[in-house]
């Protein structure tokens, strides 16, 4: 009876122990699925943290390179291409890291963080340097219109100066006025037919003109017969007139004294002349004072 007793006693105790065995190992499955879930989520979080890592420093990269563009610094130029490498180097070393490396992404983040900061950094140069350049190209376009319109007024003032000298040039030279054309025969008379013709008698008055030097002058007569051609005496009658060389038909000293003055001159024909029209040029220290012209049958 007694080792009955026993018997039962020890089946139920090895019972429990079964079942305090199945019921620590169920536990521990679910411990150990937990853990594994915990885990799994865990390196969820790390790879979506590595993507926004990534993503962090492909933006940084990218806005190095716009950065450079904008720049027309050397210096500062070369230093964001240093740091755009540097970015790129960790960017690669980023990718080549397992989410499961919590270390090296840990080292990552923080070589981000400092990434971030310099990128700020030079952020807040370049925009600096923006206002400076921005504030210089006023300036710049300021000094530009002011240069233009000091040159507008220059240039308005040449002219104006210009024009007095042209004016005081003119007022300075010589006039002639009245001025005639008398072809005259073998009588003395005035003649148009030009088989008749024996002299031309030039008629003109020097006009009264007080700011022109006094003393004497030279006066040179151009005739010309109709083709153009001068009528000379000798090819060696010359004078100056704009850098040219030309012939003179007459020349007569007269004295200026400021004063309105009456001149004649005289041409004698000794060739053949053909009917048309003549013109007489009178010139005065090298500048034309008048002309005239008569047409002959």
């Amino acid at each position: 009876m007694e080792e009955k007793k026993k018997g039962k006693t020890g089946t139920v105790i090895a019972v429990i122990a079964i079942a305090a065995l199945a019921c620590a190992v169920a536990y521990l499955l679910f411990s150990l699925r937990k853990s594994n879930q915990d885990i799994e989520e865990m390196t969820q979080l790390f790879e979506i943290e590595k993507e926004e890592m990534e993503s962090e420093y492909s933006s940084f990269a990218v806005q190095y390179d716009e950065m450079q563009v904008r720049l027309s610094n050397d210096s500062l130029a070369r230093q964001l291409e240093k740091e755009k490498l540097r970015t790129q180097q960790l960017l690669e070393e980023l990718r080549q890291t397992k989410a499961t490396n919590t270390a090296e992404i840990t080292r990552l983040k923080k070589e981000l963080a400092t990434v971030r900061e310099v990128m700020r950094s030079y952020v807040m140069q370049i925009d600096s340097l923006d206002q400076i350049n921005k504030k210089l190209v006023q300036e710049n376009t300021k000094v530009r219109q002011q240069f233009q319109e000091v040159t507008r007024q220059v240039d308005k003032l040449t002219v104006e100066k210009e024009k007095a000298e042209e004016k005081v040039a003119l007022a300075s030279q010589l006039d002639a006025a009245a001025i005639s054309i008398i072809p005259r025969n073998k009588r003395g008379k005035e003649e148009s037919k030009v088989k008749n013709v024996t002299q031309f008698v030039i008629n003109f008055t020097i006009v009264r003109n007080i700011t022109v030097q006094t003393g004497e002058k030279t006066v040179y007569l151009r005739l010309t017969k109709p083709d153009g051609e001068p009528l000379v005496k000798d090819e060696s009658n010359r004078f100056r007139y704009e850098n040219v060389d030309l012939e003179y038909s007459a020349k007569k000293y007269i004295e200026y004294t400021g004063e309105q003055q009456e001149v004649t001159m005289y041409w004698d024909v000794e060739e053949y002349l053909s009917a048309g029209t003549y013109n007489a040029y009178l010139f005065v220290d090298g500048v034309m004072i008048g002309e005239q012209s008569v047409t002959l049958n």
